[in-house]
């Protein structure tokens, strides 16, 4: 799309929504960990889906890709355009929903709520709870991250374990097609079957099929009361065998289950203002729990406390902190979502995001951090995650900057070590970031012909001229 065509986005979404200056461009084309930067013709803000399609339709005219993007919070490069280089000459927009933020229904008696992609995160768990009502994805970057790129990576979160990701929490979907189409599939039903569940199509698609403009969510009743604890335990292994336990004891009331390694919380503490130990001698591994429950009176402090007092003198816990007030609890849970703003502060690591099945977890963190402390001298491990649902975040530096630069350029051989252990023990390269650019190339080594010729098969019928989010995934 040349210079003199760009007006015609300005008739849809209004002069000033339609970016071309480079400052302006600027916070839209480079990824929040700073690893990738790219180039666009401009960028466009729209405001409803209808705005959206006009777009999509206008960019297939003039053969140029569309990039969606959201809060911009990923960690893949998934939102992020590409290169001049890499754009071979065709020129991509990226297309930033965060107007979209309407509120558009929320259905108490029916428990869901619709809402538009653009919404934050926050903003929808804030339209719930006005009604009395939980959305329980949590994620550390909630008050900027989006629905829609909520959607499009299938985000899971700390609270995975008792509601499940974003495929399990939505309902229906709205959609732009790559021939500027809109598919109403905003339905708020729990059962439907009228053919292919089309919705799940694009629910973790990182934007390469289609764009989601608003979802059907749902809703939970709101919990009364809970009580959240910080426990030392010796090593992974145990930390699986806790979970396990607790969830024979507590049921569905087990809302959250966090494994933090030792490095992880010495950067927390390092690097976050306010940030206090909650035990008073440090320990290799730690986790942080959650039980949940509708009624006020549950007494689940009480409950916490003398199930950990048990497992104490069993052997499994080594100490342990059970929050006395909110503000405790909400400080509990800091330490763990700030891990990933402690660590970008000590500059750049190599990311894994990884799930296996809960019985090979501790296998893998043994043999992996084995594999590359034989491989790299000197490497830090910083290792942590959703235990309840095998999800971990397995990264990776040397303390020292020049030393760090060097490692990082050894990316490809240290995703060979921690991947090709992943892929043995059954788990998965990818649990909740995505693909994006990060992976793209990666994937091939561990899916399937068949599975990638099926993918691919999905992606020609559904956007043939590959007009969405191009260099991603596939």
């Amino acid at each position: 799309m040349s210079e003199t065509k760009l007006p015609a986005l300005a008739a849809i979404v209004g002069e000033s929504r339609v970016l071309t200056a480079p400052a302006d461009m600027a916070p839209y084309l480079t990824d929040w960990r700073g690893r990738y930067t790219g180039s666009a013709l401009c960028v466009v803000l729209p405001a409803s889906a209808d705005e959206v399609a006009r777009v999509v339709s206008r960019c297939a005219e003039a053969g140029v890709a569309v990039v969606p993007q959201g809060g911009n919070t990923g960690l893949v490069g998934g939102a992020t355009p590409q290169s001049d280089m890499r754009a071979g000459g065709r020129g991509e927009v990226v297309l930033c929903l965060t107007r979209m933020k309407r509120i558009r229904a929320v259905d108490v008696a029916n428990n869901t709520i619709t809402v538009e992609s653009g919404c934050t995160l926050r903003e929808v768990q804030d339209a719930a709870a006005a009604v009395g009502r939980l959305f329980p994805l949590s994620l550390a970057a909630e008050g900027s991250a989006t629905i829609g790129g909520n959607l499009s990576t299938n985000a899971g979160g700390v609270q995975v374990l008792r509601y499940g990701n974003m495929r399990e929490l939505t309902l229906g979907l709205e959609v732009v097609l790559a021939d500027g189409r809109i598919w109403d599939g905003l339905r708020g039903l729990r059962k439907d079957n009228t053919g292919y569940d089309l919705k799940q199509l694009f629910i973790g698609a990182e934007g390469t099929l289609g764009i989601i403009t608003a979802a059907v969510l749902k809703l939970f009743p709101r919990p009364q009361t809970r009580a959240t604890a910080w426990i030392a335990i010796v090593d992974p292994a145990a930390a699986v065998t806790l979970l396990g336990r607790l969830r024979e004891r507590f049921g569905e009331r087990v809302s959250g289950c966090e494994i933090v390694g030792r490095s992880a919380l010495e950067l927390v503490l390092r690097h976050i203002p306010g940030a206090r130990a909650p035990l008073p001698r440090p320990h290799l591994w730690q986790v942080l729990v959650e039980l949940s429950d509708a009624q006020a009176d549950a007494g689940l402090q009480t409950q916490l406390e003398g199930a950990l007092s048990a497992e104490s003198d069993a052997g499994l816990v080594m100490d342990a902190a059970v929050a006395k007030s909110e503000a405790q609890a909400e400080a509990f849970w800091q330490l763990r979502e700030n891990i990933s703003e402690a660590q970008r502060v000590e500059g750049f690591s190599i990311k894994h995001d990884v799930a296996l099945p809960l019985s090979r977890l501790a296998e893998f963190i043994a043999r992996a951090d084995t594999a590359l402390a034989q491989a790299f001298s000197g490497v830090r491990v910083v290792c942590f995650g959703h235990i309840g649902d095998g999800n971990l975040h397995y990264n990776l530096s040397k303390p020292d900057f020049q030393d760090n630069t060097l490692f990082v350029a050894q990316t490809r051989e240290v995703n060979r070590i921690v991947h090709d252990l992943v892929h043995e023990l059954g788990g998965s390269i990818s649990a909740e970031h995505g693909l994006g650019q990060l992976k793209r190339e990666e994937i091939l080594r561990y899916k399937s012909v068949v599975e990638m010729d099926m993918m691919r098969r999905i992606k020609q019928a559904l956007d043939p001229d590959g007009m969405f989010n191009p260099g991603k995934l596939l």
